[in-house]
């Protein structure tokens, strides 16, 4: 077995799935897509390995590279699909809203006379997003009329890809946490609460981790969310309404894992890299299967 590991910096959770794959003496490569090109009439590099583990830091580079390695026919945790969806908060809710996932409702602007009329129709406060974004970054809470003007003349004058579409999402009046559960395959491996003050709570702006449970309704919501977007290895961040209802905020292909693993006690770095070898298996036994019944010539 041999384990590719597509990576542009090399950050805690990089260091603990090496780790795991160093425990069980599988063989793997770090690439640095940054240093790497791919020519696209000749794959006999990639060809060594038997599935690669995408952790790029940037989107753009992790969705290249996916399509290519997918396109021949080499297996990949996640897919490129997988990430063509989470990597674009459009794509993920309009794959949420059709496979009827419980999710905050959202309109979708493409200038900002539009973006202010959906926002004073979803009301305020109501939250506008980028449409492709992490780590909470660029995220405005609009609490009236003034201030959407202000952030909307903003954005306009910025006029980067970032901003040119208007992703406005009902606000949530959440309790002082959201959650997060870990998907892998057909499992819900675990989950944590993110606490804060603010109302941003991922743990990379500050938020605290605490152990979730996992009941039958977290597995159930968050597990649909997973097949929504294509199943594999996910994070599936979900609100929660006054009434207690479960809503999928988000779901994140090539999720950060750092600071869930004390407080849920799960070898999730582990738990990932079981899906790995056994995608590589998979992938071996279906090429297999094709040999075996392929016509003769």
């Amino acid at each position: 077995m041999n384990v590719g590991i597509l990576y542009s910096r090399i950050r805690v959770e990089e260091k603990l799935l090496v780790q795991n794959l160093e425990a069980r003496n599988i063989a793997y490569e770090m690439i640095d897509v940054r240093k790497q090109s791919f020519d696209l009439q000749n794959r006999a590099y990639w060809q060594q390995f038997d599935v690669f583990l995408e952790r790029c830091v940037s989107h753009s580079r992790a969705q290249a590279a996916l399509d290519i390695l997918n396109s021949w026919g080499l297996p990949t945790v996640n897919t490129a699909g997988v990430a063509q969806i989470c990597g674009d908060k459009l794509k993920t809710s309009l794959a949420l809203t059709a496979a009827r996932v419980p999710t905050p409702r959202v309109q979708i602007a493409f200038t900002p006379q539009a973006a202010l009329e959906a926002l004073e129709e979803i009301g305020y406060p109501a939250v506008l997003k980028p449409a492709v974004g992490s780590w909470g970054r660029l995220l405005a809470k609009i609490n009236d009329r003034e201030a959407a003007e202000a952030i909307l003349e903003h954005k306009a004058t910025l006029g980067s890809y970032h901003h040119s579409i208007f992703y406005v999402q009902e606000y949530i009046a959440k309790p002082d946490r959201d959650l997060r559960t870990f998907v892998v395959g057909d499992e819900t491996i675990c989950g944590i609460t993110r606490r804060s003050e603010h109302w941003i709570t991922n743990t990379a702006r500050g938020g605290t981790a605490a152990n979730l449970p996992i009941t039958p309704e977290l597995h159930d919501i968050s597990l649909a969310a997973a097949k929504a977007v294509g199943g594999g290895v996910v994070a599936v961040d979900l609100l929660e309404t006054p009434n207690s209802e479960l809503l999928v905020n988000e779901v994140n292909y090539t999720m950060e894992f750092r600071n869930s693993i004390e407080p849920s006690g799960v070898d999730i770095p582990g738990r990932i890299i079981d899906y790995v070898l056994k995608a590589a298996q998979r992938s071996a036994a279906e090429e297999r299967t094709q040999w075996q019944f392929a016509p003769a010539s």
